[in-house]
Formats: C-alpha cells, sequence, structure tokens
C-alpha cells in the first residue's frame, strides 16, 4: 500500500506526515527484534496490565544488566593483577656472585704516618689539631699506644699535599687484602685463589667478588681466616665493634648494596647457605610500576641491566656531588673523588641523609624481571679439638686464636629449580566481553546478534526514508500516480508482492 502524503498547496512539495514517524520506528523496531518481552511490551491484542509488567519486567531486567556492566568494566579499568608461583627444573642454573666485606675498613696496623694524618680524623683516631683521642688510647695496649704515639709525632713531618686520589689510594693499600682473607677456596671440587676474587669498592671500603662474570659453576667452599691483624681486627685495633665478615648473595646483573643487603658471618663457625633462585617477572603501567629495561641502556659502568642497587647508588652519588661537588670512593662516575676533610665536613653527612630519605629523594621503580636469591642459613660451631690442633701446627697459630678467628662458608644450590614468581593481569578485555555477554543471556536473553539485528532493521529503516525523500512530488502531479505505483521496497519488510487486508498506516509501517 502506499504511504499517505499530506496535501498542499501549488507549488509545494508533499511530505509525510510527521506525528506519526517517530513511534512507528520504535514500535517496529521492538516487533523486529527477537529478545523476550519486546513482543509483549507492544502487541495490541495483550491487555494493558500484561504489557504494563512485561515492561516493568524488561526493564529491572536491562537495569541489572547495565549495573553488572558498569561493575565489570570498572573492574576492567581498575587493571587487577594476580601473581603465580610455580617451581621449575633446571639441568643446570648459573651460580650467582658473592661478594664479601670486612666491616672495618682499614688495617690498623698498616697505618702510615701521611696516613694518620690526613685519615686519622675521619677513622676516629685523631681529633681536627691532629692530637691523638685519648679515648682511644686508654684502650690501647702498652705496646700499640707507644707505636701510635710515635707515629704522631708530626715533628720535622712534611704533611702531604690533598688530593682527589687520598682517599682511593687509603681503601686500595689499607683496605684488607684478600690474600690475607682467604685461607683455603673450592670452586666445582677445584681450588680456586685470590686470582677468582675482583676487589670492589662498597661502604665497608675495599670488598671483593667472587663468580662476578657470567660463568657457571656450581657451588663455593671457602676456609676464610678472620685473624685480628687481616680480617677481623679487634675493637681496640679499628673503628668498627664488628668481628667477621659481611657477605652477599645477588646476581651479575646488578652491583653489590652489601650495607644493606648483606648478612654477617660469624668466626668461629662454619655457615652453610642453601640458596634457591627466584626469577621474578612484574607488569609494567598501567598494570603495575616496575620499570622495562631498554636496549643500549648503562645506569653504570659495567651493567647492562637497571637495578634498584644501581639507582640507589646513582641517586646517592648525585645527592653528594650536588652538596660536595665530589664523589666518594665507591660511587660511579667521571668526578673528582672528596678528599678526607670534605668526607668528614660533607659527604658522610650527606650519604646518611640521602639514605634516610630514599623514599622520596630516590625513585628506584622494581624492574619488569629480576633475579635474587632466597637463602636459608645454618651454621656450626668449629673447630673441635682435633682439628684446632692441626690447623694451629699448620698455621704456626695457637689453638684459641683458630677459634676466635676463622670461619668455614658453604654456599650451594638446594635443589636444580628454580621459582618462577610471575605477575599477570587478572581481567581483560575477553573477559569483559565474555562477562557481559554472559549477563546479556542471563537478564535480558539477548546476544551480539541480536543487537546487529535492532541495527540492521535501523539502516533499512533510513534507506526507506531516503528514498520516500527521492519520491517527493509536488501537488500538481498527485493525480498521475495510481494506487501501488510507488517502489514495493520503500518500507522495511516489504519484500514481497503478496496483497494483506488494509490494516492502517501503523501496521503497514511496523510489521
Amino acid at each position: 500500500m502506499p504511504l499517505p502524503l499530506a496535501c498542499c498547496q501549488d507549488g509545494e512539495v508533499l511530505t509525510p506526515p510527521q506525528d506519526s514517524s517517530a513511534p512507528q520506528l520504535v514500535v517496529g523496531i521492538l516487533r523486529a527484534t527477537r529478545i523476550p518481552g519486546l513482543h509483549y511490551m507492544c502487541t495490541r491484542p495483550q491487555s494493558r496490565l500484561r504489557r504494563l509488567l512485561w515492561s516493568l519486567a524488561f526493564l529491572a531486567s536491562a537495569g541489572l544488566l547495565a549495573t553488572s556492566t558498569a561493575d565489570r568494566l570498572h573492574h576492567l579499568l581498575s587493571r587487577p593483577v594476580h601473581t603465580r608461583a610455580r617451581l621449575a627444573w633446571a639441568p643446570q642454573l648459573r651460580f650467582p656472585a658473592v661478594t664479601l666485606c670486612n666491616p672495618n675498613r682499614a688495617r690498623f696496623l698498616h697505618l702510615t704516618k701521611p696516613d694518620l694524618y690526613s685519615v686519622g680524623e675521619w677513622l676516629g683516631l685523631a681529633r681536627e689539631n691532629h692530637s691523638l683521642v685519648p679515648e682511644m688510647l686508654a684502650v690501647l695496649g702498652e705496646d700499640q699506644r707507644a707505636w701510635l704515639t710515635r707515629l704522631a709525632n708530626y715533628s720535622r713531618f712534611l704533611p702531604p699535599r690533598r688530593s682527589e686520589r687520598t682517599m682511593q689510594s687509603f681503601f686500595h693499600r689499607l683496605g684488607h687484602q684478600i690474600e690475607d682473607m682467604l685461607v683455603e677456596c673450592r670452586f666445582q671440587g677445584e681450588r680456586c685463589g685470590p686470582q677468582d676474587f675482583t676487589p670492589v669498592y662498597t661502604r665497608y671500603g675495599k670488598c671483593y667478588t667472587f663468580n662476578g662474570d657470567r660463568r657457571n659453576p656450581q657451588g663455593c667452599r671457602c676456609w676464610v681466616g678472620a685473624g685480628m691483624q687481616h680480617l677481623c681486627p679487634s675493637p681496640t685495633d679499628e673503628t668498627s665493634f664488628e668481628a667477621g665478615i659481611r657477605v652477599q648473595i645477588h646476581s651479575q646483573d646488578e652491583p653489590p648494596y652489601i650495607h644493606q643487603l648483606g648478612f654477617g658471618v660469624s668466626p668461629g663457625f662454619q655457615t652453610f647457605v642453601s640458596c634457591q633462585e627466584q626469577r621474578l617477572t612484574y607488569l609494567p603501567q598501567p598494570w603495575g610500576n616496575c620499570r622495562a629495561s631498554m636496549q643500549g641502556e648503562q645506569l653504570l659502568p659495567g651493567y647492562d641491566t637497571y637495578s634498584i642497587a644501581a639507582c640507589r647508588l646513582q641517586c646517592e652519588k648525585e645527592a653528594v656531588v650536588q652538596s660536595c661537588h665530589c664523589r666518594m670512593v665507591h660511587m660511579p662516575g667521571n668526578e673528582s673523588i672528596c678528599s678526607p676533610n670534605v668526607y668528614i665536613e660533607c659527604a658522610d653527612h650527606t650519604l646518611d641523609a640521602a639514605v634516610e630519605d630514599s623514599q622520596e629523594r630516590c625513585s628506584c621503580p622494581t624492574p619488569c624481571n629480576l633475579t635474587r636469591y632466597g637463602k636459608e642459613i645454618s651454621m656450626v660451631r668449629i673447630p673441635n679439638k682435633g682439628s684446632a690442633r692441626y690447623l694451629a701446627r699448620k698455621y704456626n697459630k695457637n689453638e684459641t686464636y683458630i677459634r676466635e678467628n676463622f670461619l668455614v662458608l658453604d654456599i650451594f644450590f638446594e635443589a636444580l629449580n628454580y621459582e618462577a614468581i610471575e605477575q599477570k593481569k587478572a581481567y581483560d578485555l575477553a573477559g569483559l566481553l565474555g562477562d557481559i555477554g554472559g549477563q546479556m543471556g542471563l537478564f535480558i536473553g539477548a546476544s551480539i546478534l541480536t543487537i546487529l539485528e535492532i541495527l540492521d532493521y535501523i539502516y533499512e529503516v533510513c534507506l526507506a526514508f531516503r528514498d520516500v525523500s527521492q519520491q517527493w512530488v509536488p501537488c500538481e502531479t498527485l493525480g498521475r500516480h495510481v494506487e501501488g505505483a510507488y517502489n514495493a521496497g520503500i518500507l522495511p519488510n516489504h519484500h514481497h508482492r503478496h496483497h494483506y487486508p488494509h490494516q492502517g498506516v501503523f501496521e503497514d509501517f511496523a510489521c
């Protein structure tokens, strides 16, 4: 049936009735869709009460769907993550780097007159005017007191010229030497020695790193002599009250940060350290706060990857350079090294403040890929009486000296496996679409195809209105058209040539 047109005056264009197009479109969409309940909302044979109840039920279901969809969308935007931990077997594991330090920075009995004059105040042995501290002299033995007093006699002494190399030379010469510290070392069943240890400077002064390169040994057994005049002098000989060594087990990709991450090993004990490699993977923004390593990035000389320890060292160096215009010996860079006076007056205080305010001053996010080593430490007392007598004869020391100054350190993997800890996305776009699809089917019985059907119907209606607008004619030509002269496909769902009884404009357009 042709679409009724409103009459007009001569020369005007005919237009469809404006009051019925929008309702026809809405009702047509409701009848065309396969969503359960919508058919009953616009079917005339149904009673008004029944249509009202169906409308309320559909609106309630749609409201629940909208609420649940909004909740899932908010959950997706919150970027949730979960952590997965698993044990993985490996035929071979790379042995970690092991850094050893003596808590005492210098060997007291190796001091020279220029050393005492330059760094005596920094060591706590002398005052600003280079006179000895009486409290220190009081605790020394008679021989050591006389030796130190002669050393502090600066008559006819020409003070050394201040140089940026003073502190570096001091740590290099007076730091504890690995030749004195190491008694015996075994590595993969073979002997190792001082040549297998690399000097490295930390806040403890001169330290040594074993397996600092990327070799793949399986274990290390070290006998360390903790002698008073070598590895661990007594408190009366040094400025530290610690006896033993400080140890850090870390990856070859990061520098030692032993003053905070190390653990102590005491003389007179054999310490067993069972290690397990842990490989941690974190997610970057926006799911996490880790920092991805850039290719070719080099934060510290000799390290190709980013690490928290390297970042903190860099941050501490920047704070010291900014305040003191020089760097400390253990800090990376090419800046000049601070003199002993600057160490006392500026560098030490600035470094302590930087460490205390590291959370605010230093932004060092966790790297996205991190290797660390879990440790289980146990120890037994050594030596027994027979071993003590044997070691005393071997090293020409008495048994008491052996018990108080020797330690054994065993480091090994507990098993050929590693723990992988991964941070993964807990919810993604696929999960959101799955939840929305399931809730659409639960609440309104719809799917993606149902939505496409509605869009397709709206598209057909738009094409029908376009065809109508192209066939609008002036009033004087109205009489030339006969019934049925309009295109049969002008309305959606009118693609047939069958004739039905006249049902009015509403049914003709929407059904």
